[in-house]
């Protein structure tokens, strides 16, 4: 990660989605992914490829959602189960390019370990939501 993705994962105020852990997390991971999936056969291109780029983007496309709809628990509840789906999703297509041999396993782990952090904070929010929602006036 670079370093000044380092420094805004500090105790700063979080004022979009984007200042979230779980986000810079994924983004970092998804362009990591990106870079990494350009040396996939071209025969993978309409499967794996696409498939663990589509996945990997949409941890991130969720939890801007889940952000957006913080007024309404059950909507922000239902994004964030759709972010953790696709965090579990690009899990398994990273286990399917290290099995075929595409990613090394190091990297796979290395990847994947990051996918766990991510799960980790969205089980902790979705098992306690309410400090994340907006407050009805």
């Amino acid at each position: 990660m670079r370093s000044d993705s380092k420094e805004k994962m500090t105790k700063e105020p979080i004022r979009s989605h984007k200042d979230l852990k779980s986000y810079q997390k994924a983004f970092f991971a998804a362009m990591k992914i990106f870079e990494l999936s350009k040396n996939f056969p071209k025969d993978e291109k309409y499967s794996l490829t696409d498939q663990i780029r589509r996945s990997s983007r949409s941890v991130c496309a969720n939890l801007a959602e889940a952000w957006r709809k913080r007024r309404y628990e059950a909507a922000f509840v239902a994004k964030l189960n759709d972010s953790e789906a696709e965090a579990a999703e690009t899990q398994t297509w990273l286990d399917f390019a290290v099995e075929c041999k595409y990613l090394r396993e190091e990297t796979g782990k290395e990847l994947s370990s990051i996918y766990d952090e991510i799960l980790a904070i969205l089980v902790k929010i979705i098992n306690n939501p309410s400090p994340w929602l907006l407050k009805k006036r």
